[in-house]
């Protein structure tokens, strides 16, 4: 078992950081949320004042953030977590954000001797919950392997995407896709439903079918198709469109950065934009097909 900070518990970090109580691990935290902490101390942790504090001598750090600049901050410059702690400590940011942030941040860590790894996930809240979250990694192998031991106890796929900012990528890449085919699947399902056929019927028509795809499969967007999909709970996220519009505008640097001509992605973070401004921010992603209603 290992000494574990956690630095950031929101929907997604408080659950991944309970896991590793779970799991057995010694875990502190810190969050600006005194709620937050103190769930988690009723959970089993302790909490820090500092995210200095509660990375002081631990085996692991682990923080879950929610933008580049937050992650800069905790950890570069001269009152950044990097210049406190030694190689005996793994660095792992959870974020997701901006690749150059991360492979900044990984660069700083490898002058310093201390192994750091962007590692987004997907997933979801409920598979934080749950503790099958997918995490993609960048950094070196030997980080990757220390990374994995403590990893494996929030997530079922652990995979090592590449060097330092690689996590990112991979994760602006799912997601574009994601957004995509989660369009793509509500404009079907809306196109078969005006001509009269049942989005029940015509979802297992496609998914014996070519057009079979996770949101089709797994995540329905029409209500009443699938219970367990937010569709059918007026759409309460899940994985609201205010997240998805901050995937999209990293995934679209990305592709910038590269000079990718991704008009498919540049549609759907148009649409998913539109959809934000038009007030549905909150709500679940899926809630897209709404916007094709309207």
């Amino acid at each position: 078992m290992a000494d574990v900070a956690f630095i950031g518990l929101g929907n997604m970090g408080g659950p991944m950081a309970t896991n590793l109580i779970k799991a057995g691990h010694s875990v502190v935290v810190f969050d600006l949320s005194q709620a937050a902490c103190d769930q988690l101390q009723e959970a089993g942790a302790s909490v820090a004042s500092t995210a200095a504090e509660a990375a002081s001598g631990m085996d692991y750090v682990i923080s879950m953030l929610p933008a580049g600049k937050h992650v800069a901050t905790t950890y570069l410059g001269d009152d950044g977590l990097l210049s406190r702690l030694d190689v005996t400590t793994t660095v792992l940011d959870c974020s997701t954000i901006d690749a150059a942030t991360a492979r900044k941040v990984g660069e700083e860590a490898a002058d310093r001797g201390i192994g750091f790894m962007d590692a987004p996930v997907s997933g979801g809240v409920a598979a934080a919950a749950a503790g099958t979250l997918a995490f993609m990694c960048g950094g070196d192998a030997v980080t990757f392997e220390k990374a994995r031991l403590i990893l494996q106890d929030m997530g079922k796929n652990i995979f090592h995407a590449g060097p330092s900012g690689s996590g990112q990528v991979a994760k602006g890449c799912n997601n574009m896709l994601l957004a995509i085919h989660m369009i793509g699947t509500s404009e079907a399902l809306e196109m078969g439903a005006r001509n009269g056929l049942d989005p029940k019927v015509l979802s297992e028509i496609m998914l014996a079918s070519s057009g079979r795809n996770w949101s089709l499969e797994v995540y329905n967007p029409y209500p009443g198709v699938m219970p367990t999909a937010p569709a059918s709970n007026d759409y309460k996220p899940g994985f609201m469109v205010d997240l998805m519009v901050k995937d999209l505008g990293l995934a679209m640097e990305i592709a910038q950065q590269c000079k990718v001509d991704n008009a498919m992605g540049q549609l759907a973070s148009t649409l998913y934009n539109q959809h934000q401004q038009a007030g549905c921010g909150q709500q679940d992603f899926s809630s897209i097909l709404r916007k094709l209603q309207d």
